[in-house]
């Protein structure tokens, strides 16, 4: 199993790494808001973290839907807290014309699961030779990422994150598939369990996605348990008033109570 260095910390190794913030950026004190609170939360179980946040949610199920400040402003953003915070960074990016610049701000580029195959997308990325954290398409099985690792490492960067975040299953619904993290970790690279979105109904709502957080918590202590590199997790402090992703996403007591209950299966593991 290769490891990825980002700065102190360490994925692949016997410590999980968590990755997590609110779906997208509502504003600027309110993504500096968020970050202190999860910095605090993860400080108090040890748990190295990565901020995420949207700075443009260019998958949305409506053309009404919010879609965050926009790349220019969200950056600005996500370098704030970098460095005010002493936080790494990761956000996605949608199309290659974005890659340049989030490159300039991010410390891991994310390519969402939409958009894992595209090839033009995962080179631009990662040519830039930060980490690339891809998505595994809900439409993909497990051992379809390895041409996805080949693209990325044509472009000799070797610093890849892989992420489990459900399978479609019929219409409107994902299911979580505990041998897909076994199975991608025998490419060599870490993988991340993305338990927010596996909880995800997909377009349930008409105009917007539904979920099922009530499923977040048994799904993280089951990966932990499995095997996993780390965590994501989206985190909002009202989820029920979220302009995305509201339904899946956790509160700040959620996500402590998780925390405790995964650092105890670890602790119990080793």
């Amino acid at each position: 199993m290769k490891t990825i260095k980002l700065g102190k910390i360490i994925i692949g190794k016997d410590k999980l790494v968590l990755i997590a913030g609110p779906c997208v950026i509502e504003g600027r004190k309110f993504a500096l808001n968020h970050a202190k609170r999860i910095k605090r939360i993860c400080a108090k179980y040890k748990m190295p973290l990565i901020f995420k946040s949207s700075f443009d949610k260019a998958n949305r199920t409506s053309l009404s839907s919010f879609r965050g400040p926009g790349i220019r402003v969200g950056l600005k953003i996500l370098k704030e807290i970098r460095y005010t915070l002493g936080i790494p960074i990761l956000s996605d990016v949608h199309c290659v014309r974005d890659v340049e610049l989030a490159a300039g701000v991010l410390d891991v580029i994310q390519i969402p699961a939409f958009l894992c195959r595209q090839t033009d997308l995962l080179l631009e990325a990662a040519q830039t030779g930060k980490i690339i954290n891809v998505k595994k398409g809900q439409f993909l099985a497990p051992w379809d990422v390895g041409e996805i690792i080949k693209k990325i490492e044509s472009k000799k960067n070797k610093r890849i994150l892989l992420t489990e975040r459900g399978t479609s299953f019929g219409y409107n619904n994902l299911v979580f598939d505990l041998r897909n993290l076994s199975i991608m970790r025998k490419f060599g690279y870490p993988v991340i369990f993305d338990a927010t979105h596996s909880v995800q109904l997909p377009a349930a709502g008409g105009t917007a996605s539904g979920g099922q957080r009530e499923f977040v918590a048994g799904y993280t202590r089951a990966a932990v348990a499995f095997g996993c590199d780390g965590l994501f997790l989206e985190v909002h402090e009202k989820p029920q008033r979220a302009p995305c992703d509201g339904p899946n996403m956790i509160s700040f007591n959620e996500l402590e109570k998780i925390l405790e209950g995964v650092c105890k299966i670890k602790e119990t593991l080793k």
